[in-house]
């Protein structure tokens, strides 16, 4: 992932001053038609996993994600006319083109939004976030809820990476797939739970795991990694002519 934010380009604080005749208009995902990989949370694991391949990206900052393609700029759940193929959209995505900017202190939030997405409008179209009056809407306040809650579980999930890496349990992971033609492709710069580092815990951090739930989350993660298949499908997939 070449930037944090991803497909965020300009996010500006939210305000009534500068947003008051602000619209967001309901659009599709082709903003994130370039991006191979994007964040989840630990709560997102269990459904998460039965579509995506979640790995694990960043050195000093470990991350799960769900890759989304085998090469740089594709995303095979997006179509070209911007639907998202998958029952489950990734939090990250769907709280688009809202986000956090964190104080450089780390002790406070602000709600911004990304101006230059084509779905910001100040015509009218779609959801209001402020009234005429200045306040919140309705929708506003939703989405702020949100993001609240989206953060407590990104909090959660910087835990559990934290204990993966104290636990020596990650490693550089490799995948060589064979595309339709008979084409071949690695899909590298992540990492993954070694099983066998995981069977040799000693049995109280094993015991710990289980209680905080985050074996759980690590079986999701290597039950994920089959899913490598339906990846190589969404290949042959696009690549097959519609008829």
């Amino acid at each position: 992932m070449a930037k944090n934010l991803l497909f965020y380009e300009t996010a500006v604080p939210v305000s009534a001053a500068r947003h008051r005749d602000l619209a967001i208009e309901s659009a599709k995902y082709g903003f994130a038609a370039g991006v191979t990989a994007v964040p989840l949370t630990c709560v997102e694991f269990p459904r998460a996993a039965r579509e995506y391949t979640i790995v694990f990206a960043g050195d000093k900052e470990v991350v799960p994600v769900a890759l989304l393609g085998t090469s740089d700029a594709e995303n095979l759940y997006v179509s070209s006319e911007g639907e998202w193929s998958a029952d489950y959209v990734p939090a990250f995505v769907r709280r688009y083109p809202f986000v956090f900017s964190m104080s450089e202190d780390k002790t406070k939030l602000t709600l911004c939004v990304d101006e230059s997405w084509a779905g910001c409008n100040r015509e009218g179209r779609g959801q209001r976030l402020f009234d005429d009056q200045g306040e919140r809407t309705a929708y506003l306040s939703q989405m702020l809820a949100f993001l609240e809650e989206y953060q407590a579980h990104f909090t959660r999930t910087q835990a559990y990476c934290r204990k993966l890496v104290e636990l020596a349990l990650l490693e550089p992971m490799k995948a060589d797939l064979t595309l339709p033609g008979g084409q071949k492709r690695s899909v590298t710069g992540f990492q993954a739970v070694n099983r066998a580092k995981l069977k040799a815990l000693p049995a109280e951090k094993l015991a710990e795991l289980v209680q905080s739930d985050e074996l759980e989350l690590t079986y999701d993660h290597m039950l994920s990694m089959n899913n490598f298949a339906l990846i190589v499908n969404r290949v042959a997939k696009k690549e097959t002519p519609a008829t």
